[in-house]
């Protein structure tokens, strides 16, 4: 009888989740972990390996805990009704106008408006973080909006727009950020050592149908896992524009197309003119080399807990070529035909692969993703002739080990020279010069251990140590002409490790109270921060 209720309130749950918000939720929101942990513990099936997620699934995740509760600890059960303040639907027969108010999930919002045809939501971004390195100290103030909502009576269609501008000021350390796993910054206006200023803008419009997605805007996505660097698609760059559709067949399987446009930073010369304004000598108008990437791939789930997944990817430049258009074209294959088989007219291709399993030993998380930028399959093994330019992860973890909400983890990553580089520079694995892949580029090999434990709801400890070793990324010339090519961590740059502690704590619903303490490159690094807003 007690499963049987269980089943009906599922049921019901799901029935009102046909009503959620059809948007995107952040990656770096705090309800990715907790149902990646509930996931590991066989509690629900997430569907991850592409992120962000919608908080459609996120919120049919939830409900379906809910029809659990008695299976979690008192930690999670006021996790679960924390987030559910945040993801339950907001539907209501009656208009509703509110500002600076709890809505009906008892969730503080800056300003709502929802009736049974439209919703808008927005709140005000804003954070300062404060930052010593080496005894050098640098002040971060942020400040933006978000606003999303969704239209119609059953909520297919939803939008979203963020924005928020950053100021540094004080001792800057790093205006580029190569050697971290930071978002890459567009700095806007005049730049120096003493201040910096750059902005965050995303947006989407989405619309749902009965088996999956489809959404134009402007973001960046994650695939794969990784506890620190993503090696086929990461947040690293910048956001771009994009169409994106997810579909959904069956319940054991899942398809992914992408393709968006990025930025090559390099001048087109012959598409670029004088402007003769009058303003400045020479003048010009300056236009970039266009370049582009689409990808896509296939989810399938064969027993409960275990997920494959094969994509494949390409760069292209120059102008749009409506065969990359096509969702389920063959891109390499392709490519080859209209470049005629001509490296110096193709474009960038890649391939990579996702093995996934949660709970098929109690507790644990088991990954691994193999990413093929180039390989010469009838000579894998010849030591002269081999062109094996590829990368990996392996990782594993397991939950609830020794005591409640205690995960401990590791995880080996390792990317062969040469790896996201290309012939032509404006087909390199890059968008405004930072890596699409794993933040560190090519040539190197990471080590990470790393423990998490939550004493108290929605209070995060988190410590790793990571051993990085990074060689030089080499020249064309190696890459294309030498035999054998330069092997593995070639030129080796450092030899280094790096350890952190952090501390996080969301204590309502979307303010964040930070702190860590980090040693890396040598450095030792002390931040303290609060923020309204992701």
């Amino acid at each position: 009888m007690k499963k049987l209720l269980s089943l009906f309130l599922f049921s019901y749950t799901f029935l009102l989740n046909v009503h959620a918000q059809n948007i995107w939720e952040n990656p770096n929101s705090q309800v990715y972990g907790y149902l990646n942990r509930m996931a590991q513990k066989g509690l629900i099936q997430v569907n991850d390996l592409i992120k962000p997620i919608n908080r459609v699934d996120i919120q049919f995740a939830l409900n379906e805990l809910s029809s659990k509760k008695e299976q979690l600890s008192q930690i999670e059960k006021s996790e679960l009704d924390f987030y559910l303040q945040e993801y339950k639907p907001l539907n209501s027969s009656d208009s509703t106008f509110q500002i600076i108010k709890k809505d009906i999930n008892n969730r503080w919002r800056f300003f709502n408006i929802v009736n049974s045809n439209f919703e808008l939501h927005a709140d005000p971004v804003i954070g300062l973080n404060r930052l010593n390195t080496y005894n050098k100290n640098t002040n971060q103030l942020s400040s933006g909006f978000e606003i999303w909502g969704s239209i119609g009576k059953t909520k297919k269609w939803g939008y979203q727009v963020y924005y928020r501008d950053f100021t540094e000021t004080g001792n800057i350390i790093s205006n580029k950020l190569n050697e971290s796993p930071e978002p890459g910054r567009i700095l806007v206006g005049t730049q120096n050592n003493n201040s910096i200023n750059y902005s965050d803008i995303r947006a989407s419009l989405n619309y749902k149908f009965k088996n999956g997605n489809i959404s134009v805007g402007k973001d960046n996505f994650i695939w794969g896992y990784g506890e620190n660097g993503n090696i086929v698609l990461s947040n690293k760059v910048p956001s771009y524009p994009y169409v994106r559709l997810d579909y959904y067949p069956f319940k054991w399987i899942s398809f992914n197309y992408t393709h968006a446009w990025l930025n090559s930073n390099i001048t087109d010369s012959s598409l670029s003119y004088l402007n003769n304004s009058g303003r400045l000598e020479n003048d010009k108008r300056i236009i970039f080399v266009q370049k582009y990437l689409a990808t896509h791939s296939i989810q399938i789930t064969p027993i409960k807990g275990l997920n494959l997944a094969i994509g494949e990817s390409i760069i292209y430049s120059d102008k749009m070529d409506p065969g990359f258009l096509i969702p389920v074209n063959l891109f390499k294959f392709y490519d080859n035909n209209r470049s005629n088989y001509l490296i110096e007219a193709g474009s960038n291709g890649q391939y990579f692969f996702s093995i996934n399993s949660r709970n098929q030993i109690k507790n644990t998380h088991l990954f691994g993703t193999l990413f093929i930028d180039e390989i010469k399959v009838n000579a894998i093994f010849d030591k002269k002739e081999k062109r094996n330019q590829l990368g990996y992860t392996l990782g594993a973890s397991i939950t609830d080990l020794f005591t409640p909400y205690l995960t401990i983890g590791t995880e080996y990553t390792r990317v062969n020279p040469f790896v996201y580089n290309n012939l032509i520079p404006a087909q390199t694995y890059t968008s405004y010069d930072f890596n699409l892949g794993d933040w560190m580029g090519n040539n190197f090999d990471r080590t990470i251990l790393y423990a998490r434990y939550n004493p108290l709801p929605k209070l995060q400890l988190y410590g790793r140590m990571q051993k990085i070793r990074k060689g030089a990324s080499g020249s064309i010339y190696e890459q294309y002409v030498m035999q054998p090519q330069p092997a593995f961590l070639n030129n080796l740059l450092y030899n280094r490790t790096d350890w952190l502690f952090q501390i996080k704590y969301e204590w309502i619903n979307s303010l964040y109270l930070n702190s860590s303490v980090e040693k890396f490159q040598n450095k030792n690094r002390y931040q303290l921060g609060i923020s309204f807003g992701l």
